[in-house]
């Protein structure tokens, strides 16, 4: 993890090195670029007047995080303006172009209390990746001397183990319930992608009745918006258009004959993915027409 100087925004980076320059002793006219967030030794410098910078780690990042390919860019934009004979101030671009202006407003002041809603492996053999996720969440709530309340209605899980969570509700996941348990215990900030597809769909659904501005319960994490455009697999896939992400193409269906249909127009194989679906039916791999109409007739 590497601290960008201009802006505080911490990046993933490559490494493979041992060795690091001395931000004690920069020249005159150097300054600090990045530096690691770990040990704080320098990872990167930069001239403050002339086109010149380096990185101490791998901006390519090759089989790893691509998180700072766009120096390269920086680097190609000053080497055209020194050609063009175009003044150009690297450290002004680099700042401008590593800067995030977020789109949803940021939560500065942390809830005393937060509601987690949680889940598990509803049978045996089920995978339990949101019971490990959930116990993270309340482990990193607690080290912040947060509150947690949790409403889990499975017993057999990590995260509703004793000494874990401050208080646990063991009722379904169902609006009703919940609505009780905010009554209640006043959270003032929610959680709701620790508990897979039924904490989603509750969460939305108590968005939707005005549940949540009712009590003056913030949504933390993944806002309200993002969980139903990701549900719905065609805004899901328009979204991703819209900023230039580079995935397979897809088409999105809402009868099996439209399936069969798209996939004709895509070429198999091809990848069937249901939207708003609870552990996965009607997901999976087909390479005709056969398994395809019987993935949609289960979706």
């Amino acid at each position: 993890p590497c601290i960008h100087t201009g802006t505080d925004r911490c990046y993933m980076t490559s490494q493979n090195h041992g060795f690091a320059v001395n931000s004690d002793k920069l020249p005159s006219g150097w300054e600090v670029l990045f530096y690691n967030a770990n040990d704080k030794t320098n990872e990167g410098i930069i001239h403050n007047s002339l086109p010149y910078f380096s990185v101490q780690f791998h901006p390519e990042h090759t089989a790893g995080p691509e998180d700072l390919e766009c120096l390269f860019d920086i680097f190609i934009e000053s080497t055209r303006a020194c050609l063009s004979l175009t003044a150009i101030n690297i450290k002004v671009e680099l700042t401008k172009m590593l800067r995030y202006d977020p789109v949803y407003k940021m939560i500065n002041d942390l809830p005393r209390k937060v509601l987690l809603i949680g889940s598990g492996g509803f049978s045996i053999g089920q995978a339990g990746e949101f019971d490990y996720s959930g116990s993270q969440a309340i482990k990193a709530l607690k080290e912040e001397n947060i509150k947690t309340v949790l409403i889990n209605p499975n017993i057999a899980t990590v995260q509703t183990s004793k000494g874990l969570a401050d208080k646990v509700y063991f009722l379904p996941l169902v609006p009703e319930y919940v609505e009780q348990v905010i009554k209640a215990e006043r959270p003032g900030g929610v959680l709701l992608t620790f508990g897979g597809q039924t904490a989603l769909n509750c969460g939305v659904e108590l968005q939707r009745c005005g549940v949540f501005e009712r009590y003056g319960v913030k949504i933390l994490g993944t806002p309200i918006q993002a969980i139903i455009d990701t549900e719905d697999r065609k805004i899901f896939s328009e979204r991703i258009a819209a900023i230039g992400e580079k995935v397979a193409p897809s088409l999105a269906a809402f009868s099996v004959q439209e399936a069969l249909d798209a996939a004709d127009k895509l070429g198999y194989p091809v990848m069937a993915r249901a939207a708003f679906s609870l552990g996965g039916l009607g997901s999976g791999f087909a390479d005709n027409k056969e398994e395809l109409k019987l993935l949609a007739t289960q979706a």
